[in-house]
């Protein structure tokens, strides 16, 4: 089974060459790579986020096997949909499912299962791929979209993916897929997102968590960033590095409402 791109044209451009062309912009590969076991990028379309995730991307090296969590905006499907096998389409080409991985991450926890339908119209993880693709042309992937989750079954999600990811000899690096506040003054939104941006820096997933909920924080891939960090914390990392912080205004030049983004790295591979 192939996924058709959903928002080709929308998020990012559907012209092959006009994508390549933005993704070399954001990614100039200059300096030198690290390996690391995560990413938090942003989601918007590449006119207001691309470059800031790209900050993210230009500096790491990009395995054959990824797993990528986004939020579930459209409130379709399973909570836990793991799209399990086949091909995903991008104007750069096909990024083949790692069969394989999915299926160990099905049979790892039942909080997880083989589900297309939550996939068809999500953004958050398609506008990932390009990327991927552009800086590793070999990768395979395994999208997981997370809908409304508990922080209890979060935390069993993560404790299934870091099982995973400790017995399998090839780097695995895992992307969460989220942007920051939404649509609040920049001012208020650097305020609310360095709350957040905190837990992410100390790799807290529980804090986080909390803290989103208590605070009212419009960060709407908090779920599956609670879920790469407490993989994080799993697999003995302690703290990571926030990249790059901006928003929307930093292009509309209106800070009177605007979506915030950040990138991060999450400890070494």
């Amino acid at each position: 089974m192939q996924r058709a791109p959903a928002v080709a044209g929308q998020f990012y451009p559907a012209d092959t060459s006009s994508l390549l062309r933005m993704l070399k912009q954001f990614c100039p590969r200059q300096g030198t790579t690290v390996k690391v076991m995560g990413l938090m990028v942003p989601h918007a379309g590449y006119i207001y986020s691309g470059a800031i995730a790209g900050k993210v991307y230009d500096q790491v090296t990009i395995p054959n096997r990824v797993i990528l969590l986004g939020p579930n905006h459209h409130g379709i499907g399973h909570p836990g949909a793991v799209y399990s096998k086949g091909d995903w389409a991008t104007p750069l080409g096909s990024i083949k499912i790692d069969a394989l991985l999915a299926q160990e991450l099905l049979s790892a926890t039942p909080l997880l299962q083989a589900d297309t339908t939550a996939h068809q119209l999500e953004h958050s993880l398609e506008v990932q791929v390009p990327f991927i693709q552009y800086l590793n042309h070999q990768s395979t992937l395994v999208p997981i979209c997370l809908g409304h989750q508990s922080l209890d079954h979060l935390l069993k999600i993560a404790t299934a993916i870091a099982a995973v990811i400790s017995k399998n000899t090839d780097p695995i690096l895992l992307i969460a897929s989220t942007d920051m506040t939404h649509f609040e003054s920049a001012v208020s939104a650097a305020r609310k997102d360095r709350i957040a941006l905190q837990s992410v820096e100390t790799v807290d997933a529980e804090g986080l968590f909390k803290n989103v909920v208590k605070q009212r924080i419009s960060m709407c891939g908090f779920m599956p960033t609670v879920v790469l960090l407490k993989v994080a914390q799993l697999l003995g990392m302690t703290q990571s590095t926030i990249v790059v912080y901006g928003n929307s205004g930093d292009v509309t030049h209106d800070y009177n409402e605007v979506v915030a983004y950040a990138g991060a790295l999450i400890g070494p591979g």
